[in-house]
C-alpha cells in the first residue's frame, strides 16, 4: 500500500475509530504474550527455590549450581549480542523509538526478551517483569502494524497501545497502563490515543484476569486511612523519598558507568557478575533474590525490627543496581517499588518509636513510600498513584498518595535529578553515536501540546520560527480541527499536528517539544 501524503492525512481523519479496532487486536495478543511471560517467570521462581533447596544438601551440588549460573550468564550474553535492544528494562528503548531515535526489530526483540527475562529470573537476579512486559507489548503493537502494513504514524499509536497492554497485563492494572503509556511513553493525551489505549489495556487485562485471576498484586492490610494529625509526617516522608530517589538514579547510572568502563570484560563476563552474586546470596540471603514480592509480604505481615528493615533495604539496593547495571534483560519498575516500601517501613518504625505513631499505620506508610519513590525516580506521579491504588485495591489512600508523590516529585526536581528512563535513553544513544535509526522515506504525523507559558501561547503561526523540514498541517482545539494559517493564534492546550519525513523525526520532535514547553525570557 502506497503511503503518500494525501492517503495518510485522509486515514488520520478516521484514526479514532480505526485505532479502537486495532487497539483491541493489539491488546488481545499482547495480553496473551504477557500471560505466558508471567507464567514462565513464576515457574522460574518456583524452580529456583527447589534448586537451592536441593543444592544445599551437598557441597558438590552447590559447585554444580555455580556452573549452571555461568551457563545461564553465557546464554543471556548470547541473546544480548543477538539483539542488543533487549538489554535493561526496555522502556528507554521504547521511548527512543517513539521519538524516532531508535528502530527495534520486533521479531527479534520478542523472543530474545522473553527468554532472556526467564533465564535472569531463573538465576535469581533482582529484576522485575514490568519493563520487559511493556517492551514485549509494544513489540506486539509494532508486529501488528507491520502485518497490517500501517505507516509510521499509525505504528506509534499501536506501540503505545502495546505498552499500555503490557503494563495492564503484568500488574492487573489497566488504568495505570493507560496513564503510563500516555504520561511516560506517548507524552500526549489526545482523544485518539486515549480511546485506543484504553481498549488495548482493558482487553489485555481481561485476558490476564481470565487466566491469572482478579486478585490485586499486593494483599496489604490497611486498617484505616491515615488521620490528618499525621500529615506532617507524610511531607517529611516525601522529602526523604525525593532525596533517596535522586540518589537511586545517581547510583544506578554510576554502577552502569562502572560496567561500561570495564572494557576488558565482554558482555557475557559482565553478566557473570550478577549471576555469581545471585549464587552466593542464594545460599546466604535467598530473600534478596528475584523481584522482591516476598520481601514486601514479610514487611507488611511481620513485626520487623528497624535494623532488619535497613539491612534488607541496603542489600536489595546494591544487588538490584549490580543486576540492572550489567545490562541483563529485566526491569527496575517492581524492584524500586520494593525499595520504596522498605523506606516507608523504616520511616514508620522510627515514627512509632520516637514520634508517637500508632503501629497500625505502618502499612499505610509502606504504600505511600512506594508511590512517592516511584514519582521521584520515574517522574510520573499520576502513574504511580494509580498503580499503587490498583495493586493494593485500596482507595482510602488517594489523598495521602497524592501528597507524598507531589512532594517527592518536587524535591527530586529541585535536586536536578533527571527521570531515570530519560537518563538511560541518553546512555543508549551515546553508545550508538547519537545516530537516528530511522532512514526510510515515509511521512510521519506527530502531535505536540502547547503548554501554558510557552513561546507558542497566544502567538500567531506566522510569528513562530518552525523547525526545518516540518509542516504544521492541523491544530486540534477541543473537538474542533483548525486548518492553520499565518493569522491563526495558538492557545494553551492546542494539539499541533506536524508532518515531517521519517528521517527528520528525531530532530523535529526535540525542537517542537522545546517550542511547546520553553517559556519566554529563557
Amino acid at each position: 500500500m502506497e503511503k503518500d501524503t494525501s492517503n495518510m492525512i485522509k486515514r488520520a481523519e478516521r484514526f479514532q475509530m480505526l485505532l479502537i479496532g486495532e487497539g483491541l487486536v493489539v491488546g488481545g495478543i499482547a495480553g496473551l504474550v504477557i500471560v505466558l511471560y508471567r507464567m514462565i517467570l513464576e515457574c522460574a521462581g518456583h524452580w529456583l527455590n527447589q534448586i537451592l533447596a536441593f543444592c544445599r544438601q551437598n557441597p558438590l551440588r552447590i559447585a554444580g549450581w555455580f556452573l549452571v549460573l555461568i551457563l545461564l550468564a553465557w546464554l543471556v550474553g548470547r541473546l544480548v549480542k543477538y539483539e542488543p535492544m533487549i538489554s535493561g528494562s526496555g522502556i528507554p528503548q521504547l521511548e527512543g523509538e517513539m521519538t524516532g531515535k531508535l528502530d527495534q526489530k520486533w521479531w527479534r526483540v520478542l523472543p530474545a526478551k522473553f527468554f532472556g527475562g526467564f533465564l535472569c529470573l531463573l538465576g535469581g537476579l533482582a529484576l522485575g517483569r514490568e519493563g520487559p512486559s511493556i517492551q514485549l507489548g509494544a513489540m506486539v503493537g509494532k508486529g501488528v502494524s507491520k502485518g497490517l502494513d500501517r505507516g509510521t504514524t499509525e505504528e506509534r499509536f499501536l506501540l503505545t497501545c502495546g505498552a499500555s497492554a503490557g503494563l495492564a497485563a503484568a500488574f492487573h492494572a489497566p488504568l495505570a497502563g493507560v496513564m503510563f503509556s500516555l504520561e511516560e511513553v506517548h507524552k500526549n493525551f489526545s482523544v485518539s490515543v486515549l480511546i485506543s489505549v484504553m481498549t488495548a489495556s482493558l482487553s489485555a487485562d481481561f485476558m490476564a484476569s481470565t487466566v491469572m485471576g482478579v486478585e490485586s498484586v499486593f494483599q496489604f492490610e490497611i486498617i484505616r486511612a491515615l488521620p490528618q494529625e499525621y500529615y506532617g509526617m507524610i511531607v517529611v516522608l516525601g522529602i526523604l523519598l525525593g532525596v533517596m530517589g535522586a540518589f537511586y538514579n545517581w547510583f544506578t547510572l554510576k554502577v552502569q558507568f562502572m560496567y561500561r568502563r570495564a572494557k576488558r570484560l565482554n558482555v557475557t563476563q559482565k553478566l557473570m557478575i550478577p549471576f555469581l552474586c545471585a549464587g552466593v546470596l542464594g545460599f546466604t540471603m535467598p530473600q534478596f533474590l528475584g523481584s522482591g514480592h516476598a520481601l514486601l509480604d514479610y514487611l507488611t505481615t511481620e513485626d520487623v525490627l528497624l535494623g532488619t528493615v535497613l539491612f534488607i533495604f541496603a542489600g536489595r539496593f546494591i544487588f538490584s543496581a549490580v543486576c540492572f547495571g550489567s545490562g541483563a534483560p529485566g526491569g527496575i519498575f517492581f524492584p524500586l517499588l520494593v525499595l520504596g516500601g522498605y523506606i516507608g517501613g523504616a520511616f514508620a518504625t522510627v515514627c512509632v518509636q520516637y514520634m508517637g505513631l500508632d503501629m497500625m499505620y505502618i502499612n499505610n506508610f509502606v504504600v505511600l513510600a512506594m508511590a512517592g519513590y516511584f514519582a521521584a525516580i520515574v517522574r510520573a506521579p499520576l502513574t504511580g498513584i494509580i498503580l499503587i491504588f490498583e495493586m493494593t485495591g485500596s482507595m482510602s489512600q488517594m489523598l495521602t498518595l497524592s501528597i507524598v508523590s507531589v512532594v517527592a516529585y518536587m524535591v527530586a526536581t529541585l535536586l536536578r535529578s533527571k527521570p531515570i528512563y530519560e537518563s538511560l535513553l541518553e546512555r543508549i544513544l551515546e553508545q550508538q553515536g547519537q545516530k537516528t535509526a530511522m532512514e526510510r522515506g515515509q511521512k510521519v504525523l506527530s502531535n505536540y501540546v502547547v503548554l501554558q507559558g510557552s513561546k507558542l501561547e497566544e502567538a500567531l503561526v506566522s510569528e513562530i520560527e518552525w523547525p526545518g523540514n516540518c509542516l504544521l498541517v492541523a491544530i486540534q482545539r477541543g473537538s474542533d480541527e483548525i486548518i492553520p494559517r499565518g493569522r491563526t493564534r495558538l492557545q494553551t492546550g492546542d494539539v499541533l499536528v506536524a508532518m515531517t519525513d521519517e528521517s527528520n523525526v528525531s530532530a523535529v520532535h526535540d525542537e517542537m517539544e522545546r517550542l511547546c514547553r520553553e517559556e519566554y525570557g529563557r
